[in-house]
């Protein structure tokens, strides 16, 4: 793969069902852990990781997300993929955003969790077109989503795991996609089978933002680690 890998995409754009009523006033990404909202906990650890572009896909709320976070923002070039008119799913997403990631693999995060993942792990020459970062499966999906054989994501294996939310694809992949809303899901199981996947299992800090109840995870972790212990 050629090219500096310098651009991320953060995946903004959802409603937020299952975190209502806060997210009736708040795009889940502006919620706050820490004191912080979870989308300026990203964009500082990918700045600090060497990015120095990002894309954000806005629907649900997306004006305070602009408002909030501008075009600037310590250093990064922010710019923005607009479904405001209507929500894309993350392939769809993509696709439209396209235009804007450039040639050179990139980084895809949802905006939806909390983690300390060093994210310049990532932003390293490889040979898959594809590299996926997997978790420990949480309590509310004990079943997992892929296995890892050798370095490579499986679709079958004894041991499975979370998909993280976090990958880096080359753009390649994507073009002859028609842009229309579409999950990601079948398109990263096509790619798995045909052996383009490669992962790895991330066992730090890691939490996704989907219900009150996680939220609540997000912040202990965080009072945790502000405490010391």
């Amino acid at each position: 793969m050629a090219g500096a890998m310098t651009r991320a995409m953060i995946l903004a754009a959802g409603r937020g069902e299952r975190l209502r009523p806060y997210t009736d006033h708040l795009p889940k990404p502006l919620l706050e852990v820490g004191g912080k909202p979870l989308i300026v906990r990203h964009l500082e650890s990918l700045a600090a990781a060497g990015v120095r572009e990002v894309i954000i896909n806005i629907g649900h709320l997306g004006d305070l997300i602009v408002e909030r976070l501008g075009h600037q923002w310590q250093g990064l070039r922010i710019f923005y993929s607009d479904e405001r008119s209507g929500r894309l799913e993350t392939g769809g997403a993509l696709i439209r955003a396209l235009p804007q990631l450039g040639d050179a693999p990139f980084l895809l995060v949802n905006g939806d969790i909390c983690t300390d993942f060093p994210w310049d792990s990532l932003l390293q020459a490889a040979l898959a077109s594809v590299c996926l970062v997997l978790v420990p499966n949480p309590p509310h999906h004990p079943a997992g989503d892929f296995a890892l054989n050798a370095g490579m994501v499986a679709l079958q294996g004894e041991e499975r795991h979370t998909y993280a939310g976090i990958a880096r694809i080359d753009p390649a992949l994507l073009r002859g996609y028609p842009e229309q809303s579409a999950p990601l899901a079948p398109w990263l199981r096509h790619w798995i089978a045909a052996g383009e996947v490669e992962g790895t299992l991330y066992q730090g800090i890691w939490t996704d933002v989907g219900t009150p109840e996680r939220w609540q995870v997000a912040q202990e972790i965080c009072r945790v680690r502000q405490d010391g212990i």
